[in-house]
């Protein structure tokens, strides 16, 4: 896993953004928690958006109580588009309704993948997704022989907050976990507790490919943050040229412009 370096862009807007919300950067993500830090590096562009959304007290949320305890302080508005309720942030949603408008203008459209899914989630949520990718790919490396069935069946046993560090860890030797076994698990779904669906400011577009969509969302304050992601959007209400002074780099993949935390 990358260290943390405090010298880094994301690293200094980040403090600065945690500065104004009288935040501590331990209370939230501790420098000892190996995992919570990964998970900062590749979700925590929510920390460095606009002062009118609230980001998570947590990088790892452990169960719904807590969950249920932040969205409730956060607060959401729910929309129907098309056969489902989404669920966002109140700013995150206007901003959303703002670009679908723009985009039905010009004959397009911009839809849940998923349905409710789509936006808001619960803790139980992100741990059955989490079920979805760890139980298949645990199969298939003890097939292959490259785990073992008795650390398999210590793996399914570990509480899950172990389970994530031990299969990050496991990852670093190729065993990847992610659906389609080719990168990390955190490309394809976040660990439990950490996803930014749970911090409602997030929105999985079935229109992705389209460019004109991407373009449209980015000019309301929505980026794609995840690596690999590709149709998962993260509001950071910034305009598209005070992304980089947030400490994000810009990085093109398969035509698309990722917006992640700079820590290097």
């Amino acid at each position: 896993m990358r260290a943390a370096n405090p010298s880094s862009p994301f690293f200094r807007a980040l403090d600065r953004s945690l500065n104004w919300r009288s935040v501590d950067l331990d209370s939230i993500c501790h420098r000892g928690d190996e995992v919570a830090r990964r998970v900062l590096h590749d979700y925590g562009a929510i920390y460095v958006g606009v002062k009118d959304i609230l980001p998570p007290p947590l990088c790892i949320f452990t169960n719904d109580e807590q969950v249920s305890e932040f969205q409730k302080a956060a607060g959401w508005t729910a929309a129907t588009l098309g056969d489902a309720v989404v669920e966002l942030q109140p700013a995150a949603m206007s901003a959303l309704l703002r670009a679908r408008t723009a985009a039905q203008t010009e004959g397009l459209d911009i839809s849940p993948r998923d349905g409710a899914e789509a936006a808001r989630r619960s803790y139980a949520d992100t741990v059955r997704l989490w079920n979805s990718r760890f139980l298949p790919a645990l199969v298939h490396w003890t097939q292959k022989g490259r785990i073992e069935q008795s650390q398999a069946d210590r793996l399914r046993s570990l509480p899950v907050h172990q389970q994530v560090a031990e299969v990050l860890a496991l990852e670093q030797d190729g065993i990847f976990f992610s659906k389609d076994l080719s990168k990390s698990v955190l490309y394809s779904i976040a660990a439990p507790g950490t996803s930014q669906h749970i911090a409602m400011l997030a929105f999985d577009v079935n229109e992705f490919l389209n460019s004109r969509i991407r373009q449209i969302l980015a000019e309301n304050g929505w980026f794609q943050t995840v690596l690999s992601d590709l149709p998962h959007f993260t509001f950071l209400g910034l305009l598209e040229a005070e992304v980089p002074a947030q400490g994000l780099n810009v990085v093109e993949v398969y035509g698309h412009k990722f917006s992640i935390p700079d820590v290097d």
